[in-house]
């Protein structure tokens, strides 16, 4: 410091590096801190990902990813409803669309996250499995010095002249703890003061791992799935057959690994489909009670047919799939000619049901009709009743008084473009109406066995019958046994997780001068475990059992309680086991 005539002093600090130590925190001085690198920053990745707070947070985003799958049509599954969703939502559909919406499960990000939650798993497991191995192989923790300052504490006075000295009373605890499946180790043997060391609940932290192992087994069976199964949806009319080929479905999805010759070439018939409804209570008459498909199944080509029954949530295993009934509805028998009177169309038409009465959408189209095609719009009605306005309902899902509604076309229906086209919807923008309420020739209604002729020498149609049509999900999922084996392993792990408890005892023993043999013992549990004061109890009854030492309830603090008949006496074993558990 240097004064100069009444000047203010001024200091000045040389420039100093950056402290090793850290000192001068908070001061003012940078400290250089080391360059991560390429390989660090690896590490680091690594370490985040593999963290379980980070397995938690990607299972999470798994579950609202999948999400938008139930709330919008799904191409897989529904293309029909994808098509009808995209023209209906001109601008934001195709937004949809390019963030994968409706391909939500074979998307890229969704693909992503099920492959980071899988890794993040397995950096989770393998490092934890490892150190419990080392656990369970390792001693119990040394023997605390002061094991009265443990969660429960008590002490055991073996009387004078029972034979029964330290080193016998140690050995003895360990028996016990023993029969009480705790893992023991003796120890100080050659000391004055003897002890042992014991635990239990491996199984706990076994059934934490086994968890979270079976979760990705889970995640493994599901993506085997992926690879090597698939699935496809046929609409199959009473008496028509199926047969497991590419071309015998109406959709298919196929996984990752599909090759063709992975089907199993056997067929299904659907004999009849029978429809129980609610026919005894008022307040649900009407409604479904059960559905009964029956099938006639050949395994293979020219094997014997063997008749099955398919229900509701009651598949039917045939080829390595599962059969399964997802809707149901009608199919009218009908009959077209054409204006030069040839068959034009014969067969059922499959229909869409709208309600709980089976008020059922329409469409027939005829390409083969000359002179022009003809297309039919309208709805079928199992059981119809007219209003006063003299517009026909239906009434009940059961038919009673069938009736065909419809509406007739003529004109291109494009289906010569070569585009494709939704068999259910018919694009009447570009055709003549020859038949409805708003022309003179009015609409058709058609009773089973009518038939109508339509204006302009453009043919007619008749209405033959009705049958009943099974719309079938056909699903191969070579991952589902395994994915019921890995979540009944979740389920047991989880449960012995939660229900068993990792609990460490210690007890210590010493020799009075009086003759008498002090016996201390302290209880922890890892983590919060309510159950800890009664394994205190069984394991105090237990050791006064062993040496057959009258056994008192426990007070409060897991102490005997003082007898009100030998206050003295309980007060000598008490300043006993203190001067055991004194320190070396």
């Amino acid at each position: 410091m240097k004064e100069n005539s009444g000047e203010e002093a001024v200091v000045k600090e040389p420039k100093s590096k950056a402290p090793k130590d850290g000192a001068g925190k908070g001061g003012g001085s940078e400290v250089a801190l080391p360059r991560l690198g390429f390989l660090g920053m690896l590490r680091w990745a690594w370490r985040q990902l593999t963290s379980m707070r980070t397995a938690l947070f990607l299972l999470l985003m798994l579950a609202v990813a999948a999400v938008p799958g139930s709330l919008f049509p799904q191409r897989p599954s529904s293309p029909a409803e994808v098509t009808q969703y995209l023209s209906d939502n001109p601008v934001s559909g195709p937004i949809m669309d390019w963030f994968k919406l409706f391909d939500v499960y074979s998307s890229p990000w969704f693909a992503a996250i099920y492959l980071l939650l899988f890794t993040s798993l397995v950096g989770c497991v393998l490092p934890r499995a490892k150190i419990h191995w080392k656990a369970m192989r390792s001693a119990p923790p040394r023997t605390p010095k002061r094991l009265s300052r443990l969660a429960e504490y008590g002490t055991v006075e073996i009387p004078a002249g029972s034979g029964i000295d330290a080193e016998t009373a140690v050995k003895d605890a360990a028996e016990v703890l023993k029969a009480r499946r705790y893992r023991v180790d003796v120890r100080d043997l050659d000391t004055d003061r003897p002890s042992v060391g014991a635990e239990v609940g491996f199984l706990k932290e076994v059934g934490n791992l086994i968890f979270h192992t079976a979760m990705i087994g889970v995640l493994a069976a599901i993506a085997f799935s992926g690879l090597f199964g698939y699935s496809g949806q046929r609409v199959l009319v009473e008496g028509d057959t199926f047969v497991n080929t590419l071309t015998g479905y109406d959709t298919f999805t196929p996984g990752a690994n599909f090759g063709e010759d992975k089907l199993s070439p056997y067929s299904v018939q659907l004999d009849r489909l029978v429809v129980k409804y609610d026919r005894s209570t008022e307040a649900h008459y009407g409604q479904p009670l059960d559905f009964n498909a029956t099938l006639s199944v050949k395994d293979k080509p020219g094997a014997e047919a063997e008749t099955k029954t398919l229900k509701v949530n009651e598949p039917v295993a045939v080829g390595g799939t599962n059969v399964y009934l997802v809707g149901n509805g009608y199919a009218p028998v009908v009959t077209i000619k054409d204006g030069e009177g040839k068959v034009a169309f014969q067969g059922p038409v499959i229909t869409i049901p709208t309600d709980g009465a089976y008020t059922s959408l329409m469409v027939i189209k005829v390409p083969d009709a000359k002179p022009e095609q003809l297309g039919f719009v309208g709805f079928f009605l199992p059981t119809a009743l007219v209003d006063e306005k003299g517009v026909a309902f239906g009434s009940d899902p059961d038919p009673f008084n069938p009736q065909l509604n419809l509406n007739a076309y003529t004109g291109d229906l494009g289906l010569d473009s070569g585009v494709p086209r939704n068999v259910y919807t018919l694009d009447t923008s570009k055709l003549t109406e020859i038949n409805s309420r708003n022309v003179d020739a009015g609409g058709i209604v058609l009773a089973p066995g009518n038939s109508y002729t339509l204006p302009d020498g453009n043919g007619s149609i008749s209405f033959d019958g009705i049958k009943r049509f099974a719309a079938l999900d056909i699903r191969h999922d070579p991952g589902q046994v395994y994915v019921l084996v890995f979540a009944l392993l979740a389920l047991a792990g989880l449960m012995a997780s939660l229900f068993m408890s990792r609990r460490r005892v210690w007890v210590r023993t010493g020799n009075h001068p009086d003759g008498r043999t002090m016996v201390e013992f302290g209880l922890l549990a890892r983590g919060e475990d309510h159950r800890l004061a009664a394994e205190y109890t069984a394991v105090n009854k237990a050791l006064h059992a062993k040496w057959l030492v009258p056994f008192d309830p426990p007070g409060q603090n897991g102490e005997q309680a003082l007898s009100t008949t030998d206050n003295s006496a309980q007060a000598t074993a008490t300043s006993g086991a203190a001067a055991a558990s004194k320190d070396q």
